[in-house]
């Protein structure tokens, strides 16, 4: 099942937006994180490429930094996700859940926001930096853990698993999607979201050989040989279909690269993803940039600054896809499996189009 928004955007042709100004990021609730017994080694990381702070735990492959600039554009990410998606933490239509695992949390403000709406549910929140705060919800908790590893979690447990914007950081998407079906509830829900990085024009506004354009390029071809290709949202739904899980459902979203549409939301949303790129460029593409294409960092510096013009530049009409995948845990899973171990058939299986 695939769902999808109205198919072109309008572009706004008046006064440009003012995406100076400044995003306020959210509080948080008062209870002391799990995280304190963290060595101060992890908690402060190792400073890799641009003298930027990356994760010192796990494979240290993680392309994105973890330095407070940083967490300020996750949280920032948060709200202006919440704007694209018209207030939705989630689509996945979870009932009342008792465990909600978050996989690369971040700064935790979902598990936060997720914690307070409710109040009923364990909310774990699992990421290889310890950037969480130490004041949180009384149902909300951090572990930190590599969840491209072995999971150490009791299976059949959770009611909602969780991912967003897993770029730069998953090798293995399949095997990361089995584990998330072994671990949920026979019933239990999975969600995935994330921005691909392509850019996508709908009215050929963006020229081939402008900055965006070639910084696009480059990036979906860094991404493929540093193992994690920015367009593998797009191949989420075969993913969850092959592994088992059933009421699949696929939404794309258009997030507009600038403050270029006319429609006042969206416009919005574009003001923050470009706010996002003018001061994050090169924390973006530092490490991915330098590790697989080979530039320097004066490379970088410079292709930056002129690829901060194109993203002023409001006649680029350039939007990015932003995928939600969801799908369910079948309700007999966990009897098939031990039918299959006792190399039997469940009792409830039935040939389709057929009732007992």
């Amino acid at each position: 099942m695939s769902e999808t928004p109205e198919d072109f955007i309008q572009a706004d042709e008046s006064n440009p937006y003012d995406s100076e100004d400044e995003l306020q990021g959210a509080d948080v609730g008062t209870v002391q994180s799990s995280l304190t017994s963290i060595s101060e080694s992890l908690m402060k990381g190792v400073v890799g490429e641009g003298q930027r702070t990356y994760a010192a735990y796990g494979k240290e492959e993680y392309g994105f930094p973890m330095d407070d600039k940083e967490l300020d554009r996750i949280d920032l990410c948060h709200v202006k996700y919440s704007a694209l998606l018209d207030k939705h933490l989630f689509f996945a239509p979870i009932e009342d859940p008792q465990r909600i695992l978050d996989l690369g949390c971040g700064t935790g403000i979902w598990c936060i926001d997720m914690a307070e709406e409710y109040p009923g549910a364990q909310i774990l929140g699992v990421d290889i930096a310890p950037t969480q705060p130490e004041w949180v919800p009384p149902n909300c908790q951090f572990e930190l853990d590599d969840i491209e590893q072995e999971w150490t979690w009791k299976k059949n447990a959770a009611d909602f698993i969780f991912c967003r914007d897993p770029i730069f950081s998953i090798r293995d998407f399949p095997k990361l999607i089995d584990q998330c079906y072994k671990h949920l509830k026979p019933g239990g829900w999975v969600e995935f979201q994330c921005v691909t990085g392509v850019l996508k024009c709908d009215d050929g506004s963006i020229p081939k050989d402008s900055h965006l354009q070639v910084m696009a390029n480059n990036v979906q071809i860094a991404s493929e040989k540093f193992g994690t290709p920015i367009d593998d949202p797009s191949r989420w739904r075969g993913w969850f279909e092959a592994r088992g899980l059933e009421n699949v459902v696929e939404k794309v979203f258009k997030m507009p690269c600038s403050p270029w549409p006319r429609d006042e939301r969206l416009k919005l949303v574009g003001a923050w993803e470009q706010y996002n790129l003018l001061n994050n460029l090169e924390g973006m593409t530092m490490r991915l940039f330098q590790k697989t294409m080979g530039w320097t960092e004066e490379e970088i510096l410079v292709f930056s600054a002129l690829l901060r013009k194109d993203l002023k530049n409001l006649s680029f009409h350039g939007y990015w896809p932003y995928y939600v995948v969801y799908g369910r845990k079948p309700l007999d899973a966990e009897e098939a499996a031990d039918a299959q171990e006792l190399g039997t058939s469940p009792t409830t299986a039935q040939p389709v189009g057929e009732t007992t």
